[in-house]
This record gives structure tokens, C-alpha cells and sequence, in this order.
């Protein structure tokens, strides 16, 4: 039974898990605090730790950087309280088994430590052949029949892709978590496929040259890629490898594929749960921006009330102007709430995005001409008929141009002339889509830029519901697309976005 360290500054909690654990069956070592866990691992070295995210002084993702930097086979599961649910991911990120929330539920608290346990003894196996591998390779054909059996069913019950080579980097072991991975069956994989025929040609790079080099054998250490299957699929998968040797000469490869589907759907997930969430923790600042509405169309009738009263065709005209304007601002506030709390899947059609562009300017240069800014047009002619979302796409430029007159607008210096430029670029070694929205008006601080995606979060006051850049980033997210922006005080904004696409069928 595996021996297992408690960490928590919480003695109710502490004592009641291991109580729960030591009526499992298990051993329970526990600590309070994240100093005296650490001193506890190196005394008795458990084979399976449960930390505390949140404690005083040193924390529970210090606490798992600090085991994991040891380069030990024990795991790590991380215990969560309420609205911790980044941090856990990124505790995963950083190698940790699993993560359970608080209250711990027995069922939970289970399914993470069958789990660790799994991962350690597949570990362990693989740490111990790995140490007599080259020792077996001296034994005789008897001993060597016998490891190449167990080594075969080792690679077989792996959960992760195992991809081996000889010194020619042609394939020689490919398991079944790699058939998963890469969509290949081992028959079609051996004996004639090269390592460059399914690995990404960054990875298939390292390998030869690591192969090719005179140095001693080499390893590339753990760390994220993308592999695309047979079926054109780009799987996310962790990535680690190394060169086997024998005698200090090289005869070949083997590299670990983790595949990262369910993390990224889960992370995926989350980001959802988290938007939902926030639509309702903010009704409140919806509420605040209805209100502010209706303060404008109160304001608006009253003045057309007296135009009409007093046959004053000006108060009219100004009060009726102040309902439009209000009656547009629900609109907004209504489409943006919709656009932000429903999921939705990219559309791509066949489309010019400079004419979208182009679009985009004509509906703003109106507002833009009141305030003597200037409009500038830079389209990149290389950018044709492609195929994108073009609703996604109007509506993120329209509110990126709308929010680039209005900084224009608010900029107190009146020195110079103000300008908002929109630009297209074809980014050909990304092949990605590049869009810049520039002005030279009053800029942002940097804890402004920080805050700029959160939750109804407005520099315009009572003018701004804060929900339009949170509905831009969703739109280009769901995409596949990124956003970035970059603002200096008094100098402007530039905010960028990049989106993926392909070429449409028909020009």
C-alpha cells in the first residue's frame, strides 16, 4: 500500500483525511503547513502527496515545484477550495496527477489516488527497465527473450504514445497509445516508416540532430507539441525524448506522447463555466448600465414632452435624437449579452475581408467626421477571396474601430490631428490573417490594458457596458484566432488580431 503525506494548514480537514485514508489501509503522514511537508518528503519520501493549493507561507504549487524539481517518481494531487480552478490547471501544467475540490468527497478523493497510483506503477516499471536496459542487452538470448517480452507488454499498457527507432531513425516499437495519436496502425507503421513520416518536422529535426551529433546521448526534456494525425487532426500532446546507447554508442531513439486532449477540453470547459459564471455574478453591472439607459431616455422624453408642449420643433428634434441613441445603446448592451453567454461554432464562408473592412470604416466614418478624426485604409492586396466567419469578423472590427474613434474622441489633446488607421496583413509563414486597428488618441496605462478582457470592466463611464471587448475576444478565440493589444499613454492603441483561415474553393 502506498505511502501517502497530507499537507494542510487546516487541522479539522488534515485530521479527518487521514483518518479517512488510514481506515483505507494506507499510511498517513501529515503536515500543517507547506515548510513541514517538504521537510516530511525528503525524511520519509511518500510515494503520493495531497497538498493545499492556498496556505501560508510556502503555497501548494510551491510545494509541487519543489518535489517535482527533486526528479522523484512520487505524485502530487492538489486539493482546491471554491474559484481555484486556475490555479489547478496550471498545477497540472506543472506536472501535478490530479486535483480534487474542497469539501473532499470520498468518491473524488478515490477515482485522483487510483489514478496516482496507476501513474507511479507504470513509472516505476519504466524506471526500472530503463536501468537494466543495457545490462539485459549483455545477458544472454534466454535473459533477452524474457526482458523482450516484458518490455513488450510494458509498452503495450502504456496510456502514452511510445515511439522508438534504430540508429537510422526508421520506427521499430510503435504502441498502441501511439496508434491513437498519430491514426496509424503498427502494421502500417513497421518495418519501413521513417520518424520523419509522422513526427511534426520541428521534432523529426531534433531527433537527427541529436542522432547526428558527437556529444554524449541527449534528451529533450518534457514540453508541449502539436501532432497532426493521419486524418489532418492537430492533437496537443506533451512531448519528451531521448537517445538510446549501448556501450556509448548510439542506436536509436524513443520519445513519450502524452496526449493532451481531455486537459485542453477541460480547460476548455472551465473557461466556459467561468464565463457563465460571470454573467451572473454581473448582472449587477447590467443592471447599472439599464439604469444609465433609462436615465438617457427619461431625459430624452422629458425634452420631447416639452418640444411638443411648447411647439419647439429644436427640443423635439435634440429629445427624439437622445431616444435614438438610447434605444441603440439597448440594442448593444442586449446583442452583447447574447453574444457572450451562447456558445457558438465558427461559420466559415467564402469572403473578401477588405471589403468587410472597408464596410466597417463607412459605418464609423460618420461618428468619426463629427469629431474631425481621420480615417486611413492600408488593405493588403495579396488578402483575396478566403473562406472565414464574416459575421465574427464584422462585429470584432466594428467594435474595435468603434472603441478606436471613441478613444480618439475622449483624448483631451487637442494639439494634434487624431487618426484611427485599419490594416489587413496575409501573414504567409503563419498563414494567418493579420488585422490592426491603430489610433493616436489617449492611450492606456498598463493596469488598464490588464483589465481590459474582465467582467464589465469600461474606461467610458456611464457610456460603456464593458461587455464589447469581452464579446470580441470570445469571437476571436472561438475562431482560433488571437487578440493583442499594445497602448501607451497620450500615444494611442494598437490591438491586433490574428485569425486562421483557408482559401475559399472560388475566387
Amino acid at each position: 500500500m502506498d505511502k501517502i503525506l497530507l499537507i494542510d494548514d487546516e487541522p479539522d480537514i488534515l485530521r479527518l483525511l487521514a483518518m479517512s485514508l488510514r481506515a483505507d489501509g494506507y499510511e498517513v503522514l501529515t503536515a500543517a503547513s507547506g515548510e513541514a511537508g517538504l521537510a516530511v518528503f525528503d525524511a520519509q519520501a511518500p510515494d503520493i502527496i495531497l497538498v493545499d493549493i492556498k496556505m501560508p507561507g510556502i503555497n501548494g504549487i510551491e510545494v509541487l515545484q519543489e518535489i517535482k524539481a527533486k526528479a522523484t517518481l512520487s505524485e502530487v494531487i492538489i486539493i482546491t477550495g471554491h474559484g481555484d480552478i486556475d490555479n489547478a490547471v496550471e498545477a497540472l501544467k506543472y506536472g501535478a496527477s490530479d486535483f480534487i475540490n474542497k469539501p473532499v468527497r470520498d468518491e473524488a478523493l478515490s477515482v485522483a489516488l487510483q489514478r496516482a497510483g496507476e501513474k507511479l506503477s507504470i513509472r516505476r516499471q519504466l524506471r526500472d527497465h530503463t536501468r537494466d536496459l543495457e545490462a539485459r542487452v549483455e545477458a544472454a538470448t534466454r535473459t533477452l527473450k524474457r526482458q523482450a517480452r516484458f518490455q513488450a507488454k510494458l509498452i503495450r499498457s502504456s496510456n502514452d504514445g511510445i515511439v522508438a527507432t534504430d540508429q537510422d531513425l526508421r520506427i521499430v516499437i510503435f504502441n498502441p497509445g501511439a496508434e491513437k495519436i498519430f491514426g496509424y496502425t503498427r502494421t502500417e507503421v513497421l518495418p519501413d516508416m521513417l520518424l520523419a513520416d509522422i513526427y511534426p518536422p520541428d521534432l523529426a529535426a531534433e531527433f537527427q540532430k541529436m542522432m547526428g551529433a558527437k556529444e554524449k546521448p541527449a534528451e529533450i526534456l518534457p514540453r508541449e507539441a502539436i501532432v497532426v494525425s493521419r486524418s489532418g487532426e492537430a492533437i496537443p500532446v506533451r512531448f519528451a525524448g531521448s537517445t538510446l546507447t549501448e556501450k556509448g554508442r548510439k542506436m536509436g531513439t524513443v520519445a513519450f506522447f502524452q496526449d493532451l486532449r481531455e486537459i485542453k477540453e477541460l480547460e476548455k470547459e472551465i473557461l466556459r463555466q467561468e464565463r457563465l459564471a460571470a454573467i451572473g455574478q454581473t448582472v449587477a453591472g447590467v443592471a447599472h448600465g439599464i439604469k444609465n439607459i433609462l436615465h438617457g431616455l427619461k431625459g430624452g422624453r422629458h425634452l420631447v414632452d416639452v418640444g411638443i408642449a411648447r411647439g419647439d420643433n429644436q427640443r423635439l428634434q435634440g429629445g427624439w435624437d437622445m431616444v435614438k441613441r438610447n434605444i441603440d445603446r439597448t440594442s448593444d448592451l442586449a446583442m452583447d449579452l447574447l453574444r457572450y453567454s451562447k456558445e457558438r461554432l465558427p461559420e466559415p464562408e467564402p469572403c473578401r475581408p477588405n471589403e468587410i473592412a472597408r464596410e466597417v470604416c463607412e459605418l464609423v466614418r460618420e461618428s468619426a467626421n463629427a469629431h474631425a478624426i481621420t480615417l486611413a485604409i492600408d488593405l493588403d492586396p495579396a488578402i483575396g477571396m478566403v473562406a472565414v466567419d464574416p459575421h465574427s469578423l464584422h462585429s470584432v472590427l466594428l467594435n474595435l474601430m468603434s472603441n478606436a474613434v471613441d478613444a480618439c474622441r475622449d483624448d483631451p489633446d487637442t494639439t494634434k490631428t487624431k487618426c484611427v488607421t485599419i490594416r489587413t496583413r496575409h501573414e504567409a509563414d503563419g498563414g494567418r490573417l493579420r488585422f490592426e486597428i491603430a489610433d493616436n488618441g489617449m492611450g492606456m496605462r498598463a493596469e488598464v490594458q490588464a483589465k481590459l478582457f474582465t467582467s464589465f470592466f469600461s474606461t467610458k463611464g456611464h457610456l460603456g457596458t464593458g461587455l464589447g471587448l469581452m464579446v470580441t475576444r470570445k469571437l476571436v478565440e472561438e475562431d482560433g484566432g488571437s487578440i493583442e493589444v499594445d497602448s501607451t499613454p497620450g500615444e494611442g492603441t494598437t490591438v491586433t488580431v490574428r485569425l486562421p483561415f483557408e482559401l475559399a474553393a472560388t475566387e
